[in-house]
């Protein structure tokens, strides 16, 4: 990153010492820590939603040549992207989806097959 030696960083810290002093350079290296500290948080997150923001990219990419080919007839990455889009949009409409009114009913004694009713 920064092409420092170990003898630029003790001129620093001897200026750092001779500027602030013995009192306050603690607290300013501690200051310091901090704000490399939300620098780091800040590009992990760009770089996270670079990350996402490509694959979104590539999924609509997918998408469209899915949408031209014929739906049965997908290469293989074509169909696991049309997969995980398919996956991506139930879980978003899970939270808005209307409750079943089965679930209050008690359940019939002659209906001897489990359903699943979480979706």
């Amino acid at each position: 990153m920064f092409d420092i030696g170990f003898w630029e960083l003790v001129i620093i810290a001897i200026l750092g010492l001779i500027v602030l002093g013995p009192e306050r350079l603690p607290g300013a290296l501690r200051s310091l820590q901090r704000g490399v500290g939300k620098v780091r948080e800040f590009s992990s997150n760009v770089q996270a939603e670079l990350k996402h923001e490509l694959r979104i990219k590539e999924l609509h990419e997918h998408l469209k040549k899915a949408e031209q080919l014929n739906m049965d007839e997908l290469p293989p990455d074509l169909q696991r992207s049309v997969a995980e889009l398919r996956s991506a949009a139930a879980q978003v409409q899970r939270p808005y989806a209307k409750p079943d009114s089965n679930t209050n009913k008690k359940p019939d004694a002659s209906n001897t097959t489990d359903t699943d009713t979480n979706g």
